[in-house]
C-alpha cells in the first residue's frame, strides 16, 4: 500500500485535522519550503541515523543540521551517524528516498524530534514524495507519533547588540 495512503488512514483513524499540499518536485526540505512559502523552521526533514547500529528517525527543522555530539548527550549513545541511503532504503520500500514522513510506526522506528520544532503551532512534512507536503498541528502530531523530544541541533547562538 503507498505509504500516502496509509499516513491518511492514520491520521482519519485518529480524526486528526491536515492538509496535503501539491508542489513543484523538489528533493531538500529548504527547496520545499521555499516553493510553498513555508518558514525553513516549520518544515520538519526526517534524517536517519544509526544509533549504536540501529536506526531511527530524527526530525528537525529544515534549516538546521544535526549535532552528532547533542545527539550522543541527549540519547546516551556511544556511536552515532549518518545512515546512507543504502543502507535504509530497505525500511521505505512505499517512499521515495528522501521524501519518508515523520510517522515512525509506519516502519517499525523510533522517532526523536528536535525541541526547536516545538515552537510552531504547525508542522509542514513530505508526504513519502517529491511532490506533496503535509500540514498539521504540531500538538497532534505529537499526540500520535509520540516522539521522544531531544535536542538533535546546535544550539542557536543569541548576538550581543
Amino acid at each position: 500500500m503507498p505509504i500516502l495512503r496509509r499516513l491518511k488512514e492514520v491520521l482519519d483513524r485518529e480524526k486528526i485535522s491536515y492538509e496535503l499540499y501539491n508542489h513543484p518536485q523538489a528533493f531538500t526540505a529548504q527547496e520545499i519550503a521555499a516553493s510553498q512559502h513555508i518558514p525553513g523552521k516549520e518544515m520538519a526533514k526526517v534524517v536517519i541515523l544509526k544509533l549504536d547500529g540501529a536506526f531511527a528517525m530524527a526530525v528537525v527543522p529544515a534549516s538546521k543540521m544535526i549535532n552528532f555530539d547533542r545527539v550522543r548527550a541527549s540519547l546516551g549513545t556511544k556511536e552515532v551517524s549518518l545512515a546512507t541511503e543504502d543502507e535504509f532504503v530497505r525500511l521505505f520500500p512505499d517512499c521515495e528516498i528522501g521524501a519518508m514522513p515523520p510517522f515512525g510506526e509506519l516502519f517499525g522506528l523510533p522517532v526523536y524530534v528536535d525541541p526547536a520544532l516545538e515552537k510552531d503551532e504547525t508542522i509542514f512534512f513530505n508526504a513519502g514524495n517529491h511532490q506533496q507536503t503535509v500540514r498539521l498541528k504540531y500538538a497532534d502530531f505529537k499526540e500520535i507519533v509520540k516522539p521522544q523530544v531531544v535536542p538533535l541541533t546546535r544550539e542557536d547562538r543569541k548576538r550581543a547588540a
